[in-house]
């Protein structure tokens, strides 16, 4: 993998995105193949264990699609990476093990949306926001995108976020639930995978099946996907 790398740290897997400098931690149709290939390790381990996503960069978690790589695609190529994004959330969504987002700089758009995906969010409390832009930057949801943003528990917040694509502090997040919780950055990485490990003590198929009773509307989306 080029733009993540993935290693086992006490029984977590933690999924690092290292692409941030040339790459805002953007997503491409090559970028949503390396998650997938994440995810296919992670769903291959044993043991019980969960997955932690995280960054090596204290400004950019993800902006989300890469616009300008997408602006030079074909119409086949922007259905295949649509294809490959839209499996990659719903697959976090229903993944058979314990998933926790460490949003340590900026989530936007398909970055905001994949934390959304995830079980438990942490945040950076001093730097950083949480965003979905898609209204101002006229590209609308779609069924699956507005399935996996409709996970998070505030409906109040959500609504506001969604038609005027405000941006929320850490402190915004926390204090709308958006979050599971803030630290400062020289605690946030280890609270996050301190989380992570108490996940581990699950037993990842009961976990797997309560939770995904929860998201049986994710679940049909992608199994259309994939017919």
């Amino acid at each position: 993998m080029t733009t993540m790398t993935l290693a086992l740290n006490e029984g977590v897997h933690v999924l690092t995105l290292s692409n941030a400098e040339a790459g805002d931690n953007s997503f491409t149709t090559d970028v949503a193949h390396e998650y997938l290939a994440a995810l296919d390790q992670v769903e291959r381990y044993s043991g019980n264990t969960a997955l932690l996503i995280t960054c090596d960069h204290e400004k950019t978690f993800s902006t989300g699609i890469n616009l300008d790589w997408m602006g030079r695609q074909n119409e086949t190529a922007k259905a295949e990476f649509l294809q490959a994004f839209e499996t990659l959330l719903c697959r976090v969504a229903t993944l058979n093990a314990p998933t926790v987002a460490c949003i340590n700089g900026n989530a936007y758009a398909g970055g905001a949306i994949l934390a959304s995906a995830c079980d438990f969010r942490v945040m950076r409390s001093d730097r950083g926001r949480f965003c979905f832009p898609e209204v101002n930057i006229k590209i609308p949801f779609t069924e699956v995108s507005n399935a996996i943003v409709q996970l998070l528990p505030n409906k109040h917040a959500l609504k506001n976020m969604l038609l005027t694509g405000v941006a929320y502090t850490g402190q915004e997040c926390a204090d709308l639930e958006i979050v599971d919780g803030i630290y400062p950055a020289d605690e946030l990485q280890q609270a996050a995978l301190e989380l992570a490990k108490t996940l581990t003590s699950k037993d990842r198929s009961t976990y797997s099946t309560i939770r995904n009773l929860m998201r049986t509307e994710i679940a049909a989306l992608l199994r259309d996907i994939n017919n």
